[in-house]
């Protein structure tokens, strides 16, 4: 059986300390898991997604056309799984993402009109689940923290110096709306939905890592 999970979450939301921490759940409890993490900006696949987020293809979020955009990310995903986990999720082994392909439908989804986004959402899942051959999650959790909250954290992961936000993280209008894309598809797509904050404050670390661990 094979076993793709990825957890989804907007800049900010606590994904990579939660990613890390369900890593870590899965090794003390002795299956086979990998870890994988998208862009990879280790790789030379994730150079376009590099130009685009540093502004050097367009100074906003939206001026890099949606599906163009789309195809950077889906290159680096296309060559990270043919060079790294291709054989590991072929035999078997749970693999843990921190974003994947769910992550197009958030951040490029939301440069469209609503009247487009179920033609754009069947091309992207044709383009890389098909055309790519790319695996479909077996699971997606999203973990949906409200935007004043998620940049507060993001801006403490910075030191206070927004200049290091990239072109998606600076711009709030914009992110607004890929929080509204990320529950249209999660509606869409039976996405897992685990809010992460309550009377604006965000939850105690272990109670979401623990939310988590009983949805997978």
């Amino acid at each position: 059986m094979r076993r793709l999970m990825v957890l989804e979450g907007l800049d900010g939301s606590g994904k990579s300390t939660q990613f890390e921490r369900i890593l870590m759940r899965f090794q003390k409890e002795g299956k086979a898991v990998r870890g994988i993490s998208f862009p990879d900006y280790n790789e030379p696949s994730s150079a376009l997604v590099r130009m685009y987020l540093d502004g050097e293809l367009g100074d906003s979020a939206t001026e890099v056309n949606a599906y163009a955009a789309s195809s950077f990310y889906a290159v680096d995903r296309y060559a990270s799984f043919v060079r790294h986990w291709k054989k590991d999720y072929e035999a078997g082994t749970w693999i843990l993402s921190a974003r994947y392909t769910t992550s197009n439908l958030i951040y490029q989804m939301a440069k469209l009109p609503r009247e487009q986004w179920e033609e754009y959402l069947t091309w992207l899942l044709d383009y890389e689940y098909k055309r790519l051959a790319l695996p479909r999650p077996d699971r997606v959790i999203f973990l949906d923290v409200p935007l004043e909250i998620s940049q507060d954290l993001l801006l403490s992961r910075y030191g206070g110096d927004a200049s290091k936000k990239d072109l998606h993280e600076r711009d709030n209008r914009y992110l607004r709306q890929c929080r509204e894309c990320a529950l249209y598809a999660a509606e869409r797509l039976g996405w897992e939905v685990i809010p992460c904050a309550r009377d604006g404050c965000i939850l105690p670390i272990d109670t979401i890592t623990q939310e988590i661990w009983e949805r997978l």
